[in-house]
Order: structure tokens, then sequence, then C-alpha cells
């Protein structure tokens, strides 16, 4: 055994690693932008040399044993890059580890260990004749010794007088079944590796969707929000007397605020697709008929004298002003108010009597405690006669927006009536519609609500609680959401890959015509860029459509490739053929949404039966029949 030559080469595999690692760092600070990399490339050096020493004496010791070996010089060089590769997984974990410790840490993980052992593969390239000559010089001493060992034998260690009877069978070649093994393995391995791709590929999806909401927040910032809606009700400010520690008498204000016994809203949305570059944004204009009927049922423990009626006021509640098209108003009892601008705050007045008969009036404002940052709301006349007939209000309201559509349902009892010619509604909120029906059309929607459906009455003193929660309605989705598709796509990339692997694997197997790991990576990427294709064609055309052409695109480039390397059409054909089914089961998948996991677990399940079935007649081992030879 070479101890110098082990150590050796194990130093300069050791030494271009890091050296590969750090100017990859370089590289990237300078792609990236961020330079404070790329300053302490010094630092990140010896870092890295010094963290990696165990690597070093593990490498030094797998090329020392490997010497000692019968093995040939590809199988040990094969078994050196595996050595490799066990190396980086512990560093793989820590890199992990150190970039995203959340969710996709394991992910992270996988990237890291393929980007070291790309690394090692880089410096091992670099001096692959030196490890070409030394595995190949270690051969040819172990050659020397058999041969010296033959002679010996034939010198004459057996007696000739002697009767052998052997039965002679052809011995399996350990090279050719080494090779499948250690083909396999780089295969496996460069699955693993083209994933990495993926990731780019998921932030690149993920980067043009976000850059579609931002579009949609700027068209929609000139158009209107999305609306939440909520109201008429009335706001009715009352006085209560109380005493305090020293017997003084003071008077609070507080409110009451009176929501409708009865509640019926009508609105028919009329969409409209505006076009900001390359996106569509979806936009809508509603005609929305309110009316019903307040009974001022006043809780027992507050009286009726006490309610300052001429501070009463009508609120109604939205989420955008810039939505309001035409000036709202509404009719009480007949009488037309108009709605401004402005909500009632909640504020307490408190009036003090002194002991002077005099009067000491404070008034404190909390900001926090206010009812609704955005409503308008009209003051109105109250009489007495009011608090024991109904109060009947109608009002009409045009009110537009992005996208959804939502109302909160406060009232006693409520129907909402929602039609339009939106053609993929999607229906939301807290409570789903009682009935609906979508087709060719449009759609129609209603919701219907009593005083046992709701957790609070009619008539309300503290107007803070979460009645967002409370909201339902309606949301105009796109016909295509392109990026939610291609990220699902992407999602099967290990499929796409992987059986494309396994299927030239076999293919290759059985033509007998081996494959470089250089092409592997060249249909690798070909797959890759598919999810490019697909991503950008379907901005600009359905989603359906661009699948087919980017499907297309990929299964005829690999198919040719196929044909170019295999010579044989017919290997090319059934290549496609299972290529086209690959890409037609993944579209289904994409397509179906509760049965994606039965049909994806059955289609796997023939997939493998498949390729089972085609592999059995595959020579795995490389031998022949064994054959009894009798003198």
């Amino acid at each position: 055994m070479n101890i110098k030559s082990s150590v050796t080469i194990a130093n300069l595999v050791w030494l271009l690693t890091n050296v590969v690692l750090t100017t990859g760092c370089i590289l990237y600070s300078f792609i990236s932008g961020d330079y404070t990399i790329a300053r302490m490339w010094v630092f990140i050096f010896f870092a890295s040399t010094l963290v990696t020493i165990p690597v070093l004496v593990v490498l030094t010791l797998a090329v020392a044993h490997l010497e000692r070996k019968s093995y040939n010089k590809e199988q040990k060089r094969y078994r050196f890059y595996l050595c490799c590769l066990i190396c980086t997984i512990p560093y793989g974990f820590l890199g992990g580890f150190m970039i995203n410790s959340g969710d996709n840490y394991y992910l992270y993980v996988l990237v890291s260990i393929m980007l070291l052992f790309l690394c090692s593969l880089i410096a091992s390239f670099i001096i692959h004749k030196q490890i070409n000559n030394h595995f190949s010089s270690t051969q040819n001493n172990q050659c020397m010794e058999h041969n010296q060992f033959n002679e010996a034998n034939n010198a004459g260690y057996y007696n000739s007088s002697e009767t052998v009877n052997t039965s002679t069978t052809k011995a399996p070649d350990p090279l050719s079944s080494n090779k499948t093994l250690i083909k396999g393995l780089i295969t496996g391995a460069l699955i693993l590796l083209m994933l990495i791709p993926t990731v780019f590929v998921s932030n690149l999806i993920s980067e043009r969707e976000k850059r579609h909401q931002d579009v949609v927040k700027e068209v929609s910032g000139g158009w209107s929000a999305p609306q939440t809606l909520s109201g008429p009700y009335l706001y009715i400010p009352y006085q209560e007397k109380t005493n305090d520690d020293e017997g003084k008498e003071t008077i609070n204000v507080k409110q009451l605020f009176i929501l409708p016994e009865n509640l019926n809203v009508d609105g028919n949305i009329i969409p409209e697709i505006r076009l900001r570059s390359i996106y569509k944004v979806v936009l809508y204009k509603s005609d929305i008929k309110t009316n019903g009927n307040f009974k001022l049922n006043i809780p027992k423990d507050i009286d009726p004298n006490s309610l300052l009626l001429s501070e009463a006021k009508v609120c109604y509640n939205l989420s955008d002003f810039k939505g309001i098209e035409e000036k709202m108003s509404i009719k009480l009892n007949g009488t037309k108010y108009d709605l401004l601008p402005g909500l009632p705050t909640k504020q307490i007045e408190t009036v003090t009597i002194n002991n002077n008969n005099t009067e000491e009036y404070t008034r404190t404002e909390n900001s926090s405690k206010q009812i609704e940052t955005i409503g308008l709301s009209a003051p109105i006349t109250l009489t007495k006669e009011d608090l024991i007939n109904p109060i009947n209000f109608d009002m009409q309201v045009k009110i537009k927006g992005s996208e959804e559509l939502h109302f909160i349902p406060m009232s006693g009892n409520s129907n909402f009536n929602l039609s339009s010619t939106w053609l993929s509604p999607k229906f939301d909120g807290s409570n789903l519609p009682s009935t609906r029906e979508v087709n060719d059309k449009g759609f129609t929607a209603k919701w219907s609500f009593n005083n046992a459906n709701l957790p609070f009455g009619t008539v309300i003193k503290d107007f803070n609680f979460p009645k967002q929660n409370y909201a339902l309605g309606v949301g105009m989705l796109q016909p295509t959401d392109q990026y939610a598709k291609t990220m699902r796509s992407v999602k099967y990339a290990i499929l796409f890959i992987g059986l494309t692997f396994a299927l030239f694997f076999i293919i290759e197997l059985m033509q007998k015509k081996p494959m470089h790991p250089v092409q592997y990576v060249l249909i690798g990427i070909a797959l890759v860029i598919f999810f490019t294709l697909l991503l950008s064609i379907s901005e600009f055309i359905a989603f359906d459509a661009a699948y087919f052409i980017a499907s297309l695109s990929t299964i005829l480039l690999i198919s040719l490739y196929a044909k170019s390397h295999f010579k044989s059409f017919k290997s090319a054909s059934i290549l496609g053929s299972l290529l086209t089914c690959l890409y037609a089961f993944i579209f289904v998948l994409i397509r179906l949404e509760d049965a994606a996991l039965l049909v994806g677990s059955i289609g796997l399940f023939i997939i493998l039966a498949m390729i089972m079935f085609g592999s059995r007649k595959i020579n795995w081992y490389g031998t022949n029949e064994p054959s009894i030879v009798q003198d």
C-alpha cells in the first residue's frame, strides 16, 4: 500500500473541494448582488477547511482501503465517488439547518448535500488524470501478484497422478454486476440532483404570482378594494345615572345600537375584466337593494326617558369609500336621509353633580375603542312614537369593488340574494348559501338567517365584537389559476424525473448501450425546462393548452435524443409513448382535487407493475446459464 499516494490523492480532492465551494460562494455573491459573502472569502475558505478535516481523514483511509482491493480502475473510482457522497451527508444536514430550520428543512438538506457533492465531483474532475493513474497503478500491481500466484500453481502444487473430477460452471461476472449496481446508484443520485433546479422553479412561480398580486393591488387601488358591507343600523345614545364612592351623582352617556329586525338584500354583480400588461384583474360593479324594518325593543334596565333621541344616527359600514358610485341615501318611514362619511365613536360623557349643585362635564374618548374606521352615517329624527311602531327602511346602494363582495348579517331575520353573469364563483365565509345555481349564464345564491343563527340580538350595547367572523359572500375566481396549477405540477417533479430516468436506465440495460451521466443531466434539464415553459406559456393562453404545448415539446425533444443515442426508432417510439402516458397521467392529477390521492396511488401502482413486468428479463448480474462440463 502506497500511503504517500493515498494521502496525496485525498489531500488534493479535499483541498480542491474547498476551493470550488469558496469560488461558488463568491459567484453566488456577485449574482445575488450581496457582496458580503465575497468579502469574507478568506474566512469561508479557512472555516470550510477546518470543519472538513474529518473528511480528509476518511478520504485518506478510503483510498488506502481501495488500493488493497482487487477491483479494477472503474470500480475503485466509482467507490471513491460514493465515499465523497457519504461524506457530504452530515455537512448537508448542518447546511440545511443554517439555511432554514423550518418547514422546508429537509428540502434544504437535500439541496446542501447535492451542492457539496457537486463540488467534490468538480474537484475530482480537475485531477481525474491523477486519480486514474493512481488506481491504474494499484490495479497493475495486483495483477502482477495474481500472475505470480498462477505461475506457482502451474509449477506442480497438484499431483498429476491425482484424478480431479470437476464440474465447471461459468462464474458470474462481478464487473458487470457491479457496474449495474453503481450505475443505478449514480442514476438515483442524479435524480436527487435534478430536483435542485425545481426549487428555483418554485421560487420563480412564487415570484410571478406575487407580481400578479401586486398588479391586482395596484389596479384595485385605483378602482376599489374587495368590499364588505354591513348595515344599516341605528345609533342611539342614552344617559345612565350612578353614584360614586363619595356619594356624588354622575351621569354617564352610553350608546345603544339597534339592528334591523328584518333585512332583505338583493344584489346584482356586474363583473369587469381589466388588462394590465399580461395580467387580468377581475373587477365588478354592483346594484344592491336593501329593505326591512327596525323595532326599538329597549332593554328593561334602560329608562326610555333617558334616550337622547335628538342625537340618534343611522349608520352603514363598508370597506372602501372609493367603491361608492352614487350618493348613498336611506328612507326611514318615507323620510330620506343622505349618508355622509363618518361613524359615531366610543365616547363616554360624564356629568358630575357637586355639592354646590353645579355640573362638571368631562368627556373621554378612546381611539382604540372605535366602532368602525370606515362607514357612513346621518343624523335622524326619532320620536317616542317610534319606540312603539316599527321603522321601515329602504335604500339602494351602487358599490364597485374587486374580486370579492361580502356581507355581515347584522339583523334578527335576514335574506341575501345575489346574482351575476360570472361563471366561476367561489362561495365562502362563515356560511355557505342555502341554495345556489351555477350554469352557463352565471350564478344565483341565497342565504337565510334568523334570530337563532347568530350569537347576538338586535339591541347591542357594545358594538366591538368580531363582526368579520360572520361575513358571507362570493369571490370571483379567474377561469384559469395558472400559478396554482403550475405549482402543483412542480410538486410532481419527482415523478417526471424519476420515472423518466428509470425508463432510460431500463432501456439502456436492455439495449446494452449505456448512457453517460452527462446525458442523464441533459435529459433532466429538459424535464426542468418543461416547468418554465408551462409557466411562461400559461401566462398568455389557457393552462390546458399551455400544458399540451410544453409537454409535447419536451416529449419530442427527449424522444429524438433517445433515437440518436440508441439508433432505434422502436426504442424511441416506446419511450415517447410511455412519456406521453406519464404526462397525461400527471395532467389528470393536476385537474383532480378530492380524488387526486386515490387516482395517483392507483396510477403509481400500475406504473410500478409495468416497470417490474418490463424489467423481468433483464440480466442484472450479467451471467449466462451455468453449463456443466464433463471429462
